[in-house]
């Protein structure tokens, strides 16, 4: 399904940050979950410019811990994340970015980062890999 995805005023994303509680460095945790099905496809961290740019261009940002960058979801693999709602919790220390997952979210190719589950008291892989990510670039 192609929609356009959603953006928001100035207005609402100075609302937004001033409603999440950034930990000690500057980041909070986003949770992003398919909008349509409720699928839980990924967690990373969001700083105060990924909330912004999130809100303002309808494409999912992130802030890279390891390489301490802005991470736009997609850059190198085509994976991206269109924003349908962006959403922070009671307490203002969680967002949950509703999302149109455009191919797999996890960097192991897998369509999902939630694929590893206790079955059977042993740990096993539950989903299997969709697309080889080397071939494309890991993101």
């Amino acid at each position: 399904m192609s929609r356009t995805p959603t953006t928001y005023p100035q207005a609402a994303i100075d609302a937004m940050l001033a409603a999440v509680r950034f930990d000690g460095q500057g980041l909070v945790p986003a949770i992003a979950q398919q909008h349509g099905s409720g699928e839980v496809l990924m967690m990373a961290w969001m700083d105060r410019d990924a909330v912004a740019e999130t809100m303002r261009t309808g494409r999912v940002c992130y802030w890279s811990r390891s390489r301490r960058a802005p991470w736009r979801k997609g850059d190198t693999s085509g994976h991206i994340q269109e924003l349908v709602e962006l959403r922070v919790d009671c307490d203002g220390d969680t967002l949950l970015a509703l999302v149109e997952q455009t191919g797999v979210a996890c960097h192991t190719g897998r369509h999902n980062c939630f694929f590893r589950a206790i079955r059977g008291g042993v740990l096993e892989e539950i989903a299997p890999v969709e697309i080889d990510m080397a071939s494309l670039g890991k993101d």
